[in-house]
């Protein structure tokens, strides 16, 4: 071990440990990044027997997903958020706050389903108020009565 740590060789050995860390800080997070993708990839592959779907596009798929992963070109949910939401700005103005809402989850808002059942429906609700009714004038006239309904022959039932 050395004694002074102000030597040369102390201070060129410090350096080294740094610099080989510092080196060996991306390749770890690269392989846990790996690691990372392999193990969803395998539950993937898992999660295929259980579904009504074929297994060999289930793998297909699920292999698909790990090379895009590794090509860093999956998509993240801030990312379906605002995909959503630009499908909101071909409705009219008044729709488009609503769909909005449904998707940010606004206000009074649930969401049902599943991507695996098919889709999600997502509902919002927004209670508007309505303006009373105005009283009817003085001396207006009555609602007419309604006419009787004309009374049908009733079929007589056949004899034995």
């Amino acid at each position: 071990m050395l004694k002074n740590k102000n030597t040369p060789s102390f201070l060129r050995l410090t350096l080294g440990l740094g610099v080989a860390g510092l080196m060996a800080v991306p390749a770890l997070a690269q392989s846990t990044a790996a690691a990372g993708s392999q193990r969803t990839y395998q539950e993937e592959r898992a999660m295929c027997a259980h579904l009504p779907q074929d297994p060999a596009a289930c793998a297909r798929e699920a292999g698909a997903a790990r090379q895009a992963a590794r090509q860093g070109q999956l998509t993240s949910a801030p990312d379906y958020t605002a995909n959503a939401l630009a499908r909101c700005a071909v409705h009219p103005p008044v729709e488009r706050t609503a769909c909005e809402a449904r998707v940010t989850g606004a206000g009074q808002s649930s969401v049902q389903g599943s991507v695996m059942g098919g889709g999600l429906i997502r509902e919002a609700v927004t209670t508007v108020v309505m303006p009373a009714p105005a009283a009817a004038p003085q001396g207006a006239m009555p609602a007419p009565v309604p006419m009787p309904r004309p009374v049908e022959a009733v079929p007589r039932p056949m004899p034995r």
